[in-house]
Parts: structure tokens; C-alpha cells; sequence
């Protein structure tokens, strides 16, 4: 009886052992989440006010207060937020106050979002990093430009922000409706502007590479940019408030937070040319950045040689450091320092977003009103002995984040 009932035990072991390791749990899908993703993502947005960094809670305090900083910061280091705030307005004509959950349109950090779908896409085996633009739209009028090359800045197009905005002027056009990026690669096949250089001459910073990424996107998927960011990026890394909103979609744009340029006598005006998406177009908030940050380093949505080739600078360094990979700014530093992370610069909204791999810290600041505060962060940067992401910082003169059409 005692021998029958430790077999029976031992079965028992077996198949709970089985249980635990079943092919069910193995093969999960990284992008289907579950109730414990929620609760574990829940606690990587856990606060206590009391415990806040004080020396980061003095410098905000003087970003703002002296060099004009207004928008919403967060740092976390190793999973913990150690400090969080919101300074200012959401919206100064109707004095509306910031709040820490407040969504502000992410300009160019945008495109590290468009950088991961292209990835994903890869990954898939739907695209390649070879495949040329006149595979996915054959009227295209500039040749040997690939994926690689947009993704990199190094296509040499021209940059449609200015292109399209001649146009619509000149001829008198509906400045109110958004355009799709269908439609401005329409009007890039029938008016055949020059490019800036040859294609893979040298890197070039400008929006219609990731404005074409964003074009690609849709046209291999078979969904809209909004829809496929939504499934398979915002969803999986559990970013419940985060879109994507073009004015081809919406009338008005709906959320709260007004971008204003470079002092409060007025705000900026979205039109037409907040329709085209990838090189920007999605809101989202700290919070959910933060996730972001933590669904990339967990493998929810890119696999880890993914990464690492998203990583890696693909041009010639600025300064020896800073340089750009696949949809990220990157700073290798000279002891094995590994930062990603990315500015922002449009339509009265400037942010910037860093990533600091070696040390596990997230640097966040989205501000809506585009003054110069940004390139005050030095102190903070030191305080967190993470590098400073400023490019003069380090042995010449560089340009400085935000100046390179961010």
C-alpha cells in the first residue's frame, strides 16, 4: 500500500513537473499578455513621493523655473521610478495643469516606434533589410534606396516636411485636413523632387525616411500604421495609453496637452501635415514609456539579435560617440557605456527619451513648449553617471539634440 501510494506520488511529481514546463508556457507568444503581465507592469509604475531623489526633485524644479522647462519628467533606475513630476501647463490659454498621466504628441521618439515594427517585420520574414522601396511602390522615382538606408538616414531623399508644405502654400490647399503617407508618396512619384544626395553618401537626419518606413509598414501589413502599432507594439508591451492620431483620421486630434512655440503668446496649430505618420504621430505618456522600455529589454517585442543590429551605429560617429542605428540614437562610450535614446522636435512639442542600457535607467522628459530647456540636463546626467547626451560635451564641437530637424 505504502509502495502503490509513493508510485501514485511520483506520477503526480512527474506530471506537475510536465505542467510547469508544458510547451503551452514555453511557446507562449510574447505578445499576448496576461493578467500577471498586468500586475508585474503595475508595479514598474509604483511611486512613493516621499521616497523621491531629492537632488533630481531641486533640479527639475530648476529646469523649469529657470530655464523654462514645462512637461512631465520621469527617471527610473533598475525597475523603480525615482522620481516623477509634472511642471505647467497642459494648455496655457485655458491654464490647464499638467498631470503625470497627460499625453503628449512624442514627435520624432515616434520613430524608434516604427523602428521596432520594421523589425518585427523582419523577424517575420515579410520584409528585408535589402528589399527597395519600388518593391513595396513601383512609381517611386529615386533608385537604390532600400530599407537599411531609410532606416539609417543615409536614403538621401529629400526632407517632404518642406517639399509638401511649398506645395499646399503655393497652391492655396486645404491647410486644415491631414494627408496620408500614401498621398505624400503619391506627390513624391508626380513631382520628383531632387533629393539631397545620392543615396548611401552619408547620413542625412529627416523625416521622409521614416515617413516612407511608415508607408512600407502599411503596405506589407495590409493594415493602417495605427492598427499595426496598436496589435503588435502598444498592446504587447502593455501601453494602454498610448495611439497613433493623424489629422487624415481626426478632425481634431484628441488629447489635452497643447504644444506651444518657444513662449506662451500662442499655440501651435495642427494641420495637414500631422497626417503623415512613422516619422511621428504617436502620444503617449511617461508611464507607458517606461513600459516601452521594459517590453524592449524583456524581449516582449523584438528577439535579442534583433536588438543588438537595432543597436549598433551605422554611420560614422559624431565625436567618436554618438551615432545612429535603427531607429535610435546611440552613444558608445569608451567603457563599454551603451545608450539608446531619442529627441523630439515638433509642432510646440520637444522631448527627449533615454535609455541607458549598461546601467538600467530610464531618463524621460516630454515638454510642450520648445524652448532650449533640453540642453540643460548636464547636471542630471552627471548625477546619474550616465553619459551626457549632448554632443559638444565630448572632445569638438557637435551639433546639439533638436538642431538636426528633430
Amino acid at each position: 500500500m505504502i509502495q502503490r501510494s509513493f508510485f501514485i506520488a511520483s506520477i503526480c511529481a512527474i506530471l506537475c513537473s510536465s505542467c510547469s514546463s508544458n510547451p503551452e508556457n514555453k511557446d507562449k507568444d510574447p505578445k499576448v499578455r496576461t493578467i500577471d503581465d498586468d500586475k508585474t507592469d503595475s508595479l514598474l509604475l509604483v511611486y512613493d513621493e516621499k521616497k523621491e531623489d531629492k537632488y533630481i526633485a531641486e533640479f527639475a524644479q530648476r529646469l523649469h523655473k529657470r530655464s523654462g522647462f514645462n512637461g512631465n519628467i520621469l527617471v527610473a533606475k533598475k525597475g523603480k521610478i525615482i522620481y516623477q513630476k509634472s511642471l505647467g501647463w497642459a494648455d496655457y490659454l485655458h491654464r490647464d495643469s499638467l498631470k503625470i498621466n497627460s499625453v503628449f504628441e512624442l514627435a520624432s521618439v515616434t520613430k524608434t516606434f516604427t523602428g521596432v515594427a520594421i523589425m518585427q517585420l523582419i523577424e517575420q520574414g515579410k520584409l528585408s533589410l535589402t528589399d527597395d522601396v519600388k518593391k513595396f511602390y513601383p512609381n517611386f522615382p529615386y533608385d537604390g534606396i532600400n530599407v537599411k538606408l531609410l532606416l539609417t538616414h543615409r536614403s538621401g531623399m529629400m526632407n517632404y516636411v518642406y517639399f509638401i508644405d511649398d506645395i499646399w502654400r503655393k497652391e492655396k490647399r486645404d491647410m486644415k485636413k491631414g494627408i496620408t503617407n500614401k498621398e505624400v508618396m503619391n506627390i513624391i512619384a508626380e513631382r520628383k523632387p531632387n533629393p539631397y544626395t545620392k543615396p548611401d553618401n552619408r547620413f542625412h537626419y529627416n523625416n521622409s525616411n521614416y515617413m516612407v518606413l511608415g508607408a512600407i509598414i502599411e503596405k506589407v501589413t495590409g493594415m493602417s500604421y495605427a492598427d499595426y502599432m496598436m496589435e503588435n507594439v502598444f498592446k504587447p508591451a502593455g501601453m494602454k495609453n498610448t495611439h497613433v492620431y493623424s489629422k487624415a483620421v481626426y478632425d481634431k486630434i484628441p488629447v489635452d496637452v497643447v504644444g506651444h512655440d518657444r513662449t506662451w503668446r500662442y499655440s501651435v496649430v495642427q494641420n495637414f501635415l500631422d497626417g503623415p505618420v512613422g516619422d511621428k504621430g504617436i502620444y503617449s505618456t511617461v508611464h507607458d514609456l517606461v513600459l516601452y522600455d521594459n517590453a524592449l529589454k524583456t524581449g516582449r517585442l523584438l528577439n535579442k539579435e534583433s536588438l543588438d543590429t537595432a543597436y549598433t551605429g551605422r554611420n560614422t560617429p559624431v565625436n567618436g560617440h554618438f551615432n545612429y542605428g535603427y531607429g535610435w540614437r546611440i552613444f558608445d562610450g569608451d567603457k563599454g557605456e551603451k545608450v539608446v535614446y531619442h529627441t523630439g522636435w515638433w509642432h510646440g512639442f520637444r522631448h527627449i527619451y533615454v535609455r541607458d542600457l549598461k546601467k538600467d535607467i530610464v531618463i524621460v522628459l516630454l515638454g510642450n513648449l520648445t524652448n532650449g530647456s533640453l540642453l540643460h540636463l548636464d547636471d542630471l546626467y552627471k548625477h546619474l553617471k550616465v553619459p551626457v547626451i549632448r554632443k559638444n560635451a565630448y572632445h569638438g564641437s557637435g551639433s546639439l539634440p533638436g538642431s538636426d530637424e528633430d
